[in-house]
């Protein structure tokens, strides 16, 4: 008998990690897809289900995450996806997605959503949304991630907005009281 090659393949886990944890700009972040919106994308009215948007978005943003801190991250919450233009079927849609500030353990990913005409080429920005992603360290539980320089004057803007909004998804979640959002409070005083 002859001897048979055995392969072992590890938990995602257990590889180890190099996690540097000096600043990197949203450059280092940056993550583009492009999908077609196909007949099994759509409702009744062939425009793409939202669903799918979503699925879409949490890829891309799941590897700007990836690309910032190189480690296993997991989706904590979508915070905010607006639904501005529908898209219809045989429309190219593209996903920009980058860390836009990161928290101890968590990450801001915002990401923009534009269709492409297939026939007129024409583009236009029809879709936002922002999601929060925790990193995972080789025993599952969170770990520090790398913090973010924005690079461009959009993303000093979100960057400066990120920590209200943070306070806000806390609130919500009942993870925060609002006495203690001083962000939130400093809009109101």
């Amino acid at each position: 008998m002859g001897l048979r090659k055995v392969t072992v393949v590890q938990p995602l886990f257990s590889r180890p990690q190099k996690t540097p944890m000096d600043a990197k700009p949203t450059t280092a972040s940056y993550s583009e897809t492009t999908h077609i919106v196909l007949p099994n994308d759509t409702n009744l009215l062939a425009n793409l289900f939202g669903g799918q948007l979503l699925k879409w978005l949490d890829m891309s943003c799941a590897i700007s995450a990836h690309r910032h801190c190189h480690r296993v991250t997991v989706t904590a919450a979508v915070n905010n996806v607006s639904f501005e233009v529908p898209i219809k079927l045989g429309d190219m849609v593209t996903i920009k997605a980058h860390v836009s500030r990161t928290f101890s353990t968590s990450l801001e990913i915002w990401a923009d959503v534009w269709t492409e005409n297939q026939f007129t080429g024409e583009r236009i920005k029809c879709n936002s949304a922002i999601y929060t992603f925790v990193a995972l360290d080789e025993n599952g539980k969170p770990t520090k991630v790398p913090e973010v320089i924005p690079v461009t004057e959009e993303e000093k803007v979100r960057f400066a907005g990120a920590l209200r909004r943070r306070q806000l998804r806390l609130i919500l979640a009942g993870k925060m009281k609002p006495e203690e959002a001083n962000e939130l409070k400093a809009l109101f005083a």
